[in-house]
């Protein structure tokens, strides 16, 4: 028997969401990946270096000759929803050319994530989950299915399509699929349960219904969404509204998600829960409830953001007006080019605020700061400790500094009272003779109020923005003229004092 540590595993999925997470899980414990993509070029920038990346298409049983050669646990975790054609037809496709290219490489194990529901009377989406669960059982290689409800995470087709439904209306018309029960699961449970069944000692044929601690109504899970977020929102239950509606519906609310999300609707009519608690101890055991789950992802995401570099995540973007969505923040970010060294154009960044001012339009941030005084906020009185440098944690105005990398990067979060959360991050780096400079405003509305206050005003922070990046440019410019003539008279001393 194969040590876990020599075992190759076979991911398919590896660009999507569940897919991508799990790839991290696998190259953290050090084992032996193999991803299978139609489109290699894209994930082997993600994948670690010790990561096979093959291309092939599992609705082409040919493209995957070889791709199965040595693998000893297959993960089967793609769907063909949002795609062309009948997805039914597709999943059902795919599903059989996996399973007869494990079957006859010898794979000793398939691991499949596929959705929770009682066989009966379910949406032709579950349909097509359970019977993809069935053809890979019937290839007689051991197969686990893990039947989840939603998972709750950043990233999460259904996750994001709640977070849709909340952040963007003030009421939620609820049709009668609101009332429906399911058990939400936290995204790290879930792939708890796959590396659980990737690490099994030996093969197993089984299903196992897995899920979070609290069963709730989808109207539930909308409330305690809004209650994390700091937003009230109302549920007004209208059982005549039609799937077609709740589709057309949640297509415009979250395009990116909009043809997977809309095409699941029909499922919510289906209760996904629980009702086979798994005997083993790895698939069965409690897990977090749903308060917890989405304090888990909205942190995680918060985090994400936090380690986010603008300087590389928007340097091929084109901008667009009101900012580019990314997630549920909308990011504005420009740049320019200076000709002193990164230290020295950072330096006039770090004495932003208290009385240096803003570079730019100074009236405007006074103006700010008393609005802010006037609703209680902090405004303006606070200035800085030191005018020169700054450290994690100063308050700048009604700024507090949240990151700070010397010579390079500094954060800002305001702590003006706002329908949204506002950051305002700097980025120095070279760009061989040059220095670019980067500033990047990222906004978390709260809600259609936070987005309505971002759109409205967007036009001015556009000019107060830009105005202070370029008000920065003449002070580094400056800073570096000054520094110019300082050392032309020191050479000149110097030269004074050797004649």
């Amino acid at each position: 028997m194969l040590a876990r540590s020599d075992r190759l595993v076979l991911l398919t999925g590896a660009s999507g969401y569940v897919g991508g997470r799990l790839l991290r899980r696998l190259e953290d414990t050090g084992g032996r990946v193999r991803c299978l993509t139609r489109r290699p070029q894209l994930l082997r920038d993600r994948a670690g270096h010790v990561t096979d990346v093959v291309q092939g298409d599992v609705l082409d049983r040919g493209a995957l000759v070889g791709a199965f050669d040595g693998v000893h646990t297959a993960c089967y975790l793609i769907h063909s929803m949002g795609g062309v054609g009948a997805f039914e037809e597709l999943d059902r496709g795919a599903a059989a050319n996996f399973a007869e290219a494990a079957r006859l490489a010898g794979v000793q194990q398939i691991v499949y994530l596929g959705g929770l529901g009682r066989d009966h009377e379910l949406s032709s989406h579950l349909v097509s989950r359970h019977e993809v669960g069935r053809i890979l059982r019937a290839s007689r290689v051991p197969t686990v299915e893990l039947r989840a409800s939603i998972v709750i995470g950043s990233g999460s087709t259904s996750f994001e399509t709640v977070r849709a439904l909340v952040d963007h209306l003030p009421v939620i018309v609820a049709p009668r699929w609101m009332e429906t029960l399911a058990q939400p699961i936290a995204i790290d449970d879930v792939l708890d349960c796959l590396m659980a069944a990737i690490e099994l000692v030996r093969p197993i044929d089984a299903v196992y219904e897995i899920g979070g601690r609290d069963q709730v109504t989808y109207a539930e899970l909308m409330r305690e969404y809004a209650r994390h977020r700091g937003l009230h929102r109302r549920v007004m239950h209208i059982p005549l509204i039609t799937p077609r509606v709740s589709r057309m519906l949640l297509g415009r609310l979250k395009p990116a998600y909009g043809p997977v999300a809309a095409a699941m609707v029909d499922s919510l009519r289906n209760e996904t829960i629980v009702t086979t608690v798994p005997e083993r101890v790895a698939f069965g055991r409690a897990r977090r409830g749903l308060s917890s789950a989405i304090e888990l992802a909205l942190a995680e995401e918060d985090q994400a953001f936090a380690d986010m570099r603008w300087s590389d995540a928007t340097a091929a973007s084109r901008s667009r007006w009101g900012g580019n969505a990314v997630g549920r923040r909308l990011v504005c970010s420009r740049a320019m080019s200076v000709s002193p060294r990164p230290d020295a154009a950072f330096a006039p960044i770090q004495r932003i605020g208290g009385a240096t001012g803003w570079y730019a339009l100074d009236w405007f941030w006074k103006l700010r700061g008393l609005l802010d005084s006037v609703r209680g906020g902090v405004g303006l009185r606070r200035g800085r400790r030191d005018p020169q440098k700054l450290r994690i944690g100063d308050a700048v105005d009604f700024w507090r500094v949240e990151r700070l990398e010397s010579d390079h990067l500094l954060r800002l979060a305001a702590e003006t009272k706002l329908p949204g959360r506002l950051w305002l991050q700097f980025e120095v780096e070279a760009n061989g003779r040059e220095t670019v400079v980067r500033q990047t405003t990222v906004f978390d509305p709260a809600g259609w109020v936070g987005l309505a206050y971002w759109y409205l005003l967007y036009p001015i922070h556009r000019t107060v923005f830009g105005r202070m990046l370029h008000g920065l440019g003449r002070a580094m410019q400056t800073d570096h003229a000054i520094s110019d003539r300082a050392a032309g008279v020191s050479a000149a001393s110097a030269q004074g004092v050797r004649a």
